[in-house]
Formats: structure tokens, C-alpha cells, sequence
């Protein structure tokens, strides 16, 4: 045979799930959009076309929806541990499990009544999650997109290489903003060890990775962001890693003399690209990196 097959998975993408949980008037929203990939003998099904150890992709979708009323979605993590271990230990062919979870953020809509039933859509981040399952070890990683945040003064970019095409002006006062991408690996790897309080954890994460981008006075944004993995790493005993990638949301000072105007650090010109990019891994002291490089498909 003049080929063999390569690394396989299969699976049903993007499977959007909303459970209401009804606590008396009050109710309770979780928005999950769900992929599964799954891997294992599956030799058979591409060289031959047998489907005897396939497990429909559309059983693969039925499960989500059934575990969401099953096991409840107490947070993105353990929703996800859930799914990975059922398909792992239930199909003997199935190897390893991965699942991708985007979590979608409302809040209450207070009213003066006693029905608490109305949300509004979160405008911030979009909470992320992939759990990876082999039948003896997990991978866990969590992080966040599109989480747009802005200094408005601390920060400078000055004393940096110039050549004959450079025309940036060295500046000691500017707007530092960008949108946060970031994964973070949990160092917990086996059902023996105690589990993290997913929920607590993700906010925990957040929490210092704003704080940290708000106190550091910027002379880069790789500054920053190192700040900000070094927070997250020292505040944070159960992620081991965490990985950034920062677009730096360029804004320019707009040109006033024409109009016999002086602009003082007043009014800018947000330029969305093209634009930095700034990527970086964070580690504890002695942990091997894992996240891979590119983020864009994780």
C-alpha cells in the first residue's frame, strides 16, 4: 500500500446547548457551544468503509444535549469531564476523547418583582474550554477571548531599534490597548487528585490578569503581558501555564495644527490593522510548555 493513514479524529462540531435551571421564580442560564472529537481504531472505517466501530456523530450531538439534562452544566470543565469520560470508558474503539467548549456570559436583568427569569448578553469575553480525556490522564485547558481592555495613560514605547524605515515617534505617553486571548493549563491531571473549583478558578484568573494589566506601568506591551501570566502563575497554584495572544489595538494621536488646534494626549485615531502582535507563554518555575503555539484553532 503506497499510503497509511495519519492522525484521525471525528466527531460533531459546535452543538449549541442552553440549560435553564429552574429554582422556583428565579432561574439560572448556561450557554455552551459544544464540539467532540474523538479518536481511536479507526482504521477499519477509512480503509474499508466499515462503520463498526463508529459511533455516529449524531449520537455523539444526542449525548450533549442528554447530559445537559443528565448531569446539569455546573460549570464548562465539568460538563465537558463528564462527556470525555462517557465516550472513552462506553466505546471500547474510542481511545481519547477532546472537547471544545465556548461559553457564552448573560446576566440578570433586575426587575422589582419577584421573577428573576429576564438576562441580557454579556458584551465582555467568551470563556473557553478544552478537556482532553486517554482513559488514565486528563489535559484541561481553560482561557478567554476577545477581552478588550485599555489603559489610558502608563504606558511609553521609546528606546527601540531604527533603521532606515522606521518613522514610529519614540513616545512617553500613549494608549496601551488590546484584546485578550489566553489559555491556561490546570496541573490537574488524574481523577486521584482533588478536583479545582472550576468556577472559582476562571474568576480568579481573570481577576488578576485585569488587575495586573491595570498596575503595571507599561514600557512594552511584552511587558505586560508578562506581568500578567507572572500574576495569574504566582496567584494561582493550580495552572502551571498560561499562554497569550495580545494584539496591540494601535491608537494614534490625530494631527490638530492644521486647524490651529494643539493636541494634547486628547484625541486619537483607533487603527484596528494592521496591528502588533505580542505572544507569549508563562511558566511555574520547572513545568514543561504544552499549550500549543498557535492559538487560532485551540
Amino acid at each position: 500500500m503506497p499510503t497509511i493513514l495519519g492522525q484521525n479524529q471525528y466527531g460533531k462540531a459546535e452543538n449549541r446547548v442552553v440549560k435553564i435551571t429552574r429554582d422556583g421564580a428565579t432561574h439560572h442560564i448556561k450557554d455552551l457551544n459544544v464540539s467532540v472529537a474523538l479518536s481511536g481504531d479507526m482504521e477499519d472505517v477509512h480503509y474499508n468503509g466499515s462503520n463498526a466501530n463508529v459511533l455516529p456523530t449524531d449520537t455523539t450531538k444526542n449525548t450533549v444535549f442528554a447530559f445537559a439534562k443528565e448531569h446539569g452544566i455546573e460549570s464548562a470543565e465539568q460538563f465537558g469531564i463528564h462527556l470525555a469520560r462517557h465516550f472513552v470508558t462506553s466505546q471500547e474503539p474510542i481511545h481519547r476523547a477532546r472537547i471544545r467548549i465556548e461559553e457564552y456570559a448573560w446576566e440578570r436583568i433586575e426587575t422589582p418583582g419577584e421573577a428573576k427569569h429576564s438576562f441580557v448578553r454579556k458584551g465582555q469575553e467568551t470563556r473557553l474550554t478544552q478537556l482532553t480525556y486517554d482513559g488514565e490522564s486528563w489535559e484541561v485547558l481553560s482561557g478567554l477571548k476577545d477581552l478588550t481592555v485599555l489603559n489610558s495613560t502608563d504606558s511609553e514605547f521609546w528606546g527601540y531599534v531604527k533603521d532606515r524605515y522606521t518613522t514610529l515617534k519614540e513616545t512617553h505617553e500613549r494608549i496601551l490597548a488590546t484584546s485578550v486571548s489566553s489559555r491556561w493549563r490546570f496541573n490537574w491531571t488524574d481523577d486521584a487528585q482533588e478536583m479545582p473549583d472550576w468556577e472559582a478558578s476562571y474568576a480568579r484568573v481573570k481577576q488578576h490578569m485585569l488587575r495586573a494589566f491595570a498596575e503595571t506601568y507599561s514600557l512594552s506591551l511584552q511587558q505586560t503581558l508578562y506581568q500578567m501570566g507572572s500574576r495569574v502563575i504566582e496567584e494561582c497554584a493550580e495552572i502551571d501555564e498560561i499562554r497569550f495572544s495580545l494584539p496591540n489595538s494601535h491608537h494614534f494621536l490625530v494631527d490638530l495644527e492644521p486647524f490651529g488646534l494643539k493636541n494634547d494626549n486628547e484625541v486619537y485615531f483607533a487603527s484596528d490593522r494592521p496591528y502588533g502582535l505580542i505572544e507569549a507563554t508563562v511558566l511555574r518555575d520547572g513545568c514543561e510548555p504544552r499549550i500549543p503555539v498557535d492559538l487560532t484553532n485551540l
